[in-house]
């Protein structure tokens, strides 16, 4: 006698985590835009705060318990990154001793490795705090810029160059208009190139 058996059925697992539906870029131009995401990676949040802004993780290539490192909207030059902690902070002075400190050693470890890469011979790190100092996104952020000799003719001439490009990017988020420095592909491409310096 032939016995056909018919399968158990078993509940659905939930689905991966690389195919539960994750937030949507910033600003993605609708030529460039993929349906499929690909998750953070292991240790990282799905989004970040910058100020009131939600970064994308893909823009995010180093993370650690109190502070992020992404890629810049505009950057200055190759390389030039920001370090922010993941606490909303404000004003530099309103961080904790831990905060200050592990935000340091992180745009220390960041720029090593960036100077190293970019195979420049120097690192411009700067902080605005303030609106009078030029911040435009109330966050506490580092400034991480490799420098190679003759990128500027003058040097100090980089600060005035923050100043600008601050000034222009919080135009741009004010605005809610669509960048067209650089796209998410591109700075995704940039951070995961970067995310390898630091496995």
């Amino acid at each position: 006698m032939l016995l056909l058996r018919t399968p158990a059925v078993l509940p659905l697992a939930p689905p991966p985590r690389f195919l539960r539906r994750l937030p949507q870029p910033r600003a993605v131009s609708s030529s460039s835009s993929s349906p499929f995401q690909p998750p953070p990676p292991p240790g990282m949040e799905t989004t970040y705060k910058f100020g009131p802004y939600k970064i994308n993780a893909r823009e995010v290539f180093h993370a650690t318990p109190l502070s992020y490192a992404m890629v810049n909207l505009r950057p200055l030059l190759p390389g030039h990154i920001l370090v922010c902690p993941k606490r909303e902070v404000k004003r530099f002075a309103d961080l904790s001793s831990d905060e200050t400190s592990d935000l340091w050693v992180t745009a220390k470890e960041v720029g090593v490795r960036l100077e190293q890469y970019h195979k420049a011979s120097s690192l411009t790190f700067a902080i605005q705090d303030g609106p009078q100092a030029g911040q435009t996104v109330p966050h506490v952020h580092i400034h991480v810029i490799p420098r190679k000799k003759g990128d500027f003719e003058k040097n100090d001439e980089i600060y005035d160059a923050i100043d600008v490009k601050e000034k222009e990017l919080k135009e741009k988020l004010d605005l809610d208009i669509e960048r067209k420095d650089r796209s998410m592909e591109e700075m995704a491409h940039e951070a995961n190139e970067y995310r390898a310096l630091f496995s």
